[in-house]
């Protein structure tokens, strides 16, 4: 019997420094996330981050926290009852961090009788801090706790002509009135050596002004390239001319060499270029969350006014909008024939 399985990244339970603390932890101590050897890694989040960032990143959760809880545990159970209620299929929902694990996820198929799991990690462009992390620990449940179940894993999407189509419907239809001066295309950032790590062909990835154009097999795991694609394809469907839109990446750690531009720097000095009325979307998020809410519509929105900027508009992601929720689910219908 087929099943589907979704996972999207997870949220601590409470905007705490209690709950919030246990899950940076899950997450930083991952070996895709901070690929070091496990002892500097611990040293590094156990031995400095921890101490301070867990009160940080509470204090950043209670300003996006409603009353249903996490935005994007919110928006994800609502979009995951929308795909259930469309198909024949068993389909559950996990987290890759907290409490709605992986693990729990598959037991929940398991129990429906399903042993053919298809697996869609809810990020369009692949990453190994993502992509890569959701697909390892899935293979390695099936193969100590759930050895009759079988995996059929969903590449990237970012170039899907329907999630192109309505990730771009959802844009138009959010800017509506809103006559802006820019288009932000704001990605979440990686090490530029994770691009490296995922480079197939272990010599295409430069991170120049050309690799990403280039044609090679490395597109197929390289962020770099699939974020560019994403943005050329909605830029193309929507009709916005070119040196009304760019791209940058957001939510760099420091000591680290990430990919650039830097979402933050840029906004920053859009107001002095004469961009007064900015709009931002986060392409790499199916689902609004930290990172979208605290980070793009509420700290970017304060600093590009801050700097002269009047107007600022975060769009939101698809979250449970109908029309994702129908190309997630005619994705599972299509799976669930073969």
């Amino acid at each position: 019997m087929k099943g589907v399985l979704l996972v999207n990244l997870g949220s601590p339970e409470s905007p705490t420094p209690k709950d919030v603390k246990p899950y940076l932890d899950e997450f930083l101590m991952d070996k895709y996330v901070i690929d070091v050897t496990y002892l500097l890694r611990a040293l590094l989040v156990r031995g400095i981050i921890l101490r301070k960032r867990p009160e940080q990143s509470a204090h950043a959760y209670a300003q996006i926290w409603t009353d249903e809880g996490s935005p994007l545990i919110v928006f994800s159970k609502r979009m995951h009852e929308k795909v259930k209620n469309q198909v024949d299929i068993p389909v559950a929902l996990a987290m890759r961090y907290g409490t709605m694990t992986i693990e729990k996820g598959l037991q929940e198929l398991k129990d429906q009788g399903v042993t053919d799991v298809m697996l869609l990690a809810l990020y369009p462009q692949y990453a190994m801090a993502s992509t890569t992390t959701i697909w390892a620990l899935a293979d390695e449940l099936v193969a100590t706790k759930f050895p009759e179940i079988t995996l059929t894993k969903v590449p990237a999407f970012y170039n899907k002509p329907d999630f192109i189509q309505a990730l771009a419907n959802s844009i138009k239809k959010h800017l509506e009135g809103f006559d802006y001066d820019h288009l932000l295309f704001s990605y979440h950032g990686i090490p530029k050596r994770h691009i490296r790590k995922t480079d197939v062909t272990k010599s295409h990835c430069k991170i120049n002004g050309s690799c990403c154009t280039t044609p090679s097999p490395a597109h197929e795991f390289c962020y770099r390239h699939q974020c560019f694609e994403t943005t050329k394809q909605v830029v193309k469907l929507l009709g916005i001319p070119e040196g009304k839109y760019s791209q940058t990446f957001q939510s760099r750690l420091a000591g680290d060499k990430w990919l650039t531009p830097y979402t933050d720097v840029e906004i920053n000095n859009m107001p002095a270029k004469g961009i007064k009325k900015l709009a931002v979307v986060t392409p790499a998020f199916v689902a609004d969350c930290l990172e979208t809410l605290e980070e793009i519509a509420m700290r970017a929105n304060e600093d590009f006014k801050a700097n002269g900027g009047e107007e600022f508009f975060a769009v939101p992601c698809l979250n449970d909008e109908d029309e994702w929720c129908n190309v997630v689910a005619n994705w599972v219908k299509d799976w669930s024939k073969n």
